[in-house]
């Protein structure tokens, strides 16, 4: 019996990686919401939504779900980010969904 051992780091350089610069604040701003589908993820961002509304005067927010929850997002919903000012993506518990959460989050 052979056992594979798989390394889950990026090969490449991660210079090449910046992170987005921050909003100054969020009153009026589109925000979207990329769920995975789980129903863990529903309650979450009911309470979410309300809060960056009544407290941060967010002006909308976008809810979209992915079709599968451990694949990366369908095109239909990537080519919509652009529209948005910020995105919250998905909530894993911890499988192969939280890794393609991960992998929307970058691309």
């Amino acid at each position: 019996m052979t056992i594979t051992i798989l390394d889950p780091t990026h090969e490449e350089d991660s210079k090449v990686f910046q992170m987005a610069s921050g909003l100054k604040n969020l009153k009026g701003a589109r925000i979207g919401f990329i769920s995975n589908g789980k129903k863990g993820t529903y309650p979450f961002f009911n309470v979410l939504e309300s809060l960056l509304k009544n407290e941060y005067e967010v002006g909308e927010v976008v809810r979209v779900v992915k079709k599968n929850y451990s694949a990366p997002a369908d095109t239909e919903i990537m080519n919509q980010v652009p529209k948005w000012d910020a995105v919250v993506n998905g909530v894993g518990d911890l499988g192969s969904c939280s890794s393609y959460s991960l992998h929307d989050s970058v691309k």
